[in-house]
């Protein structure tokens, strides 16, 4: 039984996300899903220490999804064994006015990971082809078109244009880009948006906000499906992961995330014949106290 699932979600060629399953229906089951994910677990955390170590590298992974996917939990069981000291994570939320200020990729730039470590966007520079593809208006917050009616083929373009490039370059410049859809049904969503109301410990979650967006929910499916196959890239891939099984999700996840840092050819510093010498010279100054 294959349990490698690294390479069954990555979107090659024009994906269309209505033919796309959100569900997994293989044959592993919830109880090995969830030993697979803790041995995974270490996994990570020795490639992290490894990545570290190297600082020549880092990896930037990229979630997005719609409410109630399961992002923030996926970020929690996934990298919840890492050394924190080489893990960061950003959640972007609506732009400020300070960001309004600059192109919409300058916030992006300012969270990327350093040499070294791993980098996580909890939405991302995608938001801008996501959110302001189905809501057009809320890019007149840059101050720089006068009309909705900008908002034209050729604007839209030119997102996806900027967006390639930014990714372009950054893995010519050292950093792994990976970056998961979460792909969860329009039942699961509602199931989940339920649960967040009739459990009082997670009415917290529950945003009114929440609906208005659900009912534009075609519009936001065509417009991932648009920003997916205009910037999946061999540099940076995108990889649509069932997501109504949460566990699943995290077990697709960790393994898509460990076979692009195993990629990288991670090595720890070999010290040079002069710091050998030091390191014996420390041994037996030690040994002799």
């Amino acid at each position: 039984m294959d349990l490698d699932f690294s390479d069954n979600f990555i979107a090659k060629g024009k994906i269309s996300i209505k033919e796309l399953a959100t569900k997994y229906k293989g044959d592993l089951d919830k109880e090995a899903g969830k030993k697979m994910l803790l041995d995974e677990k270490i996994k990570l955390r020795e490639l992290q220490e490894r990545l570290y170590a190297d600082s020549g590298k880092s990896l930037l992974v990229v979630l997005q999804a719609m409410d109630a996917a399961g992002k923030d939990s996926l970020i929690e069981h996934v990298f919840g064994g890492v050394n924190p000291q080489g893990c960061e994570v950003h959640s972007f939320k609506t732009p400020s006015s300070k960001e309004y200020s600059h192109d919409f990729l300058w916030r992006h730039y300012l969270a990327l990971p350093e040499k070294g470590k791993i980098g996580i966007f909890n939405r991302s520079h995608y938001e801008s082809v996501l959110v302001c593809k189905v809501h057009p208006e809320y890019n007149l917050n840059e101050k720089v078109w006068d009309s909705v009616s900008d908002f034209d083929d050729k604007f839209w373009e030119e997102r996806y244009e900027s967006i390639r490039n930014f990714e372009k370059h950054l893995s010519e410049n050292g950093t792994t880009v990976i970056k998961i859809f979460l792909h969860i049904s329009k039942e699961e969503q509602k199931k989940r948006f339920l649960d967040r109301i009739d459990e009082q410990d997670k009415n917290w979650k529950f945003s009114m906000g929440d609906l208005p967006e659900r009912a534009l929910w075609d519009e936001y499916m065509k417009a991932y499906e648009r920003a997916i196959n205009e910037t999946s890239k061999d540099h940076a891939p995108w990889f649509v992961i069932p997501g109504d099984d949460k566990w699943f999700a995290r077990v697709a996840a960790i393994q898509i995330i460990i076979d692009a840092l195993e990629g990288m050819k991670l090595k720890f510093p070999k010290l040079s014949e002069e710091d050998q010498k030091g390191l014996a010279e420390a041994r037996k100054q030690l040994e002799n106290e």
